[in-house]
C-alpha cells in the first residue's frame, strides 16, 4: 500500500479543513488525534471517499507517511505542542518536517527550532489566517524556519493557500520563529479594525438612532470603496442584517458586550513595548476587550457616576456613506495597519528576521481576516520604498491623512461631547497628530527626570549631555 504525502495531528474544525484543501489539492493523507472517537467520525462522515486514512497512534501514524515524512500540527498553543513533539520525535527520522500551525507565541517557536534541527528534523512554525472558511478554501499562510524546510512544503502550500491576482498567499517570512511573529501581529491590527468597526456601529446607533438594517447599508456602501473595501467589513454588514429567529429582532442586540482574546492581541502589545513601536490603536483595542469584560462593575458604574448626555452631531449622510464617520474609520483602519507594519519593521532589525514587507502585505490580501483593498497600497508603499519608515509617510496615504483629518477630529469631538467611548478613534486622532508634530512636550519630561535623578539631557543650541542643579 502507497504511504500517504501528509500527515495531521489535532481534528479541531481548522485541522478538518485544512487536511481536506490537501487532499482536494492532490496529497493524499493520513490524520490522527488524542481521541480516536473523533478520527472515526470524520473518516466515516466528512473524508468519506477521499484519500485519507486514519492512524489508532503516532507510531501508526508515523508509519504511514512516505518520506521524508511531512506532519501539521493543529493542536493548542503552549504545553500541548510540546507535549506531542515530545510524543513524536521517538518515531521520526534525519528530514522529517513538523510543521506548528497554531498561534503559537514566537519565542517559543524559536526554542523548538533550535531544539529539533539539533536532531536533525526539520520543524516549521506557520501561522494560518483565515478562520474554518478559509483553511478549506485557502487560507493565508506565514511560514518561518529554515529556508531547505519551507522548500520541502513550498509546493503543498502554494496549492493550498488562497490565489490572489498576484500569486499564492504563501511566502517563506523568514527564519525562527518569525511566522509566528508576523501572524501574531495579523492578529494585532485584526484587533484594531475590529475595534474600530465596533465604535463606528456604536455611533450610528446612539448618535444617529440607525437600526440594524440602516447600519448594514453603510457597511454596503463602505465595502464598496478602496478605502475600506474588505472581509471585516462584508461581515459585519452580515452580522447587522441577521435577525433572531424567535421575533425578527436585530439578533446583535441580543449578544453580550463582552469580546474574549486569545492571547496574540496582548503578545503584539507587549512585542510592540519591547520594539519601541508606538502602537496606540492596537493597544486601544486591546484594552476594549479587557474593559468589556468588566461587565457587572460597568453596570455598578454606570448606576453612581453620570455622564453628558448624547449630542446630536454630524455623522454625515447615509445617502453618501456618512463621510466624516467614514473619514474617521479609514484613518483609524490605517494607523492599525501602520503600527503593524512598523512593528514588523523593527522586529526584522531586532530579531535579524529580514521580513519582506511588501511580501507580507501581498500574502495577506486574500484568505485571511485583514483582507482588504488598502493591502495592494500598503504593498505598492513598502515596494516604491524600501526604507519607508512609517506608512503615513507614502505620497497615498498621506493625502488620505490631509483629506479625511478633519473628519476624524470632528468625530471624535462629537463623541467626546456626548460621553461616548470611542478608544481606537481617539488613539488614532492622537497618534497620528502626535507624528505630524515636530515638537512634543517632551523636554519638560526630560528637565523634570534630570531634577529628581541627574538623568541629563541634550540640547537643542549645542551638542553634548548637560545636567542642571534645578532646585538650589
Amino acid at each position: 500500500m502507497s504511504k500517504a504525502h501528509f500527515g495531521l495531528i489535532g481534528l479541531g474544525v481548522m485541522g478538518e479543513n485544512l487536511v481536506l484543501n490537501a487532499e482536494r489539492n492532490g496529497f493524499s493523507s493520513v490524520v490522527y488525534n488524542r481521541t480516536y472517537s473523533k478520527t472515526e467520525a470524520f473518516l466515516s462522515e466528512r473524508a468519506l471517499g477521499k484519500s485519507i486514512e486514519g492512524a489508532k497512534d503516532l507510531r501508526d501514524f508515523v508509519s504511514k507517511l512516505e518520506r521524508p515524512r511531512r506532519i501539521l500540527m493543529m493542536v493548542k498553543a503552549g504545553p500541548a505542542t510540546d507535549a506531542v513533539i515530545q510524543q513524536i520525535s521517538p518515531y521520526l527520522q534525519e528530514g522529517d518536517l513538523l510543521i506548528d500551525g497554531g498561534n503559537s507565541q514566537f519565542a517559543d517557536t524559536e526554542r523548538r527550532v533550535l531544539e529539533l534541527e539539533s536532531k536533525s528534523f526539520g520543524y516549521i512554525g506557520m501561522g494560518v489566517s483565515g478562520g474554518s472558511k478559509g483553511a478549506l478554501e485557502g487560507p493565508s499562510m506565514m511560514p518561518g524556519g529554515t529556508k531547505s524546510s519551507y522548500k520541502a512544503i513550498e509546493d503543498l502550500l502554494n496549492k493550498m493557500a488562497a490565489q490572489v491576482d498576484d500569486g499564492p498567499c504563501v511566502t517563506y517570512i523568514g527564519p525562527r520563529g518569525s511566522g509566528h511573529f508576523v501572524k501574531t501581529v495579523h492578529n494585532g491590527i485584526e484587533y484594531g479594525i475590529e475595534q474600530i468597526l465596533a465604535e463606528s456601529y456604536d455611533l450610528m446607533k446612539r448618535v444617529s438612532g440607525m437600526d440594524g438594517e440602516q447600519m448594514a447599508d453603510i457597511f454596503s456602501f463602505w465595502n464598496q470603496t478602496e478605502e475600506l473595501s474588505s472581509y471585516l467589513v462584508e461581515i459585519t454588514e452580515a452580522c447587522l442584517r441577521t435577525k433572531d429567529p424567535s421575533d425578527g429582532s436585530d439578533l446583535v442586540e441580543k449578544i453580550t458586550d463582552k469580546a474574549g482574546q486569545k492571547g496574540t492581541g496582548l503578545w503584539t502589545v507587549v512585542s510592540a513595548l519591547e520594539l519601541g513601536a508606538s502602537v496606540p490603536t492596537i493597544y486601544a483595542s486591546l484594552n476594549g476587550r479587557v474593559m468589556s469584560s468588566m461587565k457587572s462593575q460597568r453596570e455598578y458604574a454606570e448606576s453612581i457616576i453620570s455622564g453628558p448626555s448624547v449630542v446630536d452631531f454630524d455623522l454625515g449622510n447615509p445617502t453618501n456613506g456618512m463621510s466624516p464617520l467614514m473619514d474617521a474609520v479609514v484613518l483609524s483602519t490605517i494607523s492599525s495597519y501602520a503600527q503593524g507594519m512598523e512593528i514588523l519593521r523593527l522586529a526584522s532589525i531586532e530579531y535579524n528576521y529580514e521580513l519582506n514587507l511588501p511580501s507580507i502585505a501581498q500574502i495577506w490580501k486574500g484568505g485571511c481576516i485583514i483582507r482588504s483593498s488598502l493591502l495592494t497600497r500598503i504593498q505598492n508603499a513598502f515596494t516604491d520604498n524600501d526604507g519607508l519608515s512609517n506608512l503615513f509617510l507614502d505620497p497615498w496615504f498621506a493625502k488620505q491623512v490631509n483629506d479625511r483629518l478633519p473628519g476624524l477630529t470632528s468625530v471624535v469631538s462629537g463623541a467626546v461631547k456626548s460621553g461616548i467611548p470611542v478608544p481606537c478613534f481617539s488613539s488614532s486622532l492622537d497618534y497620528i497628530n502626535s507624528y505630524r508634530t515636530s515638537r512634543l512636550p517632551q523636554n519638560l519630561v526630560q528637565a523634570m527626570r534630570d531634577c529628581f535623578g541627574s538623568h541629563t539631557y541634550e540640547r537643542v543650541d549645542m551638542p553634548g549631555s548637560f545636567h542642571t542643579e534645578w532646585i538650589k
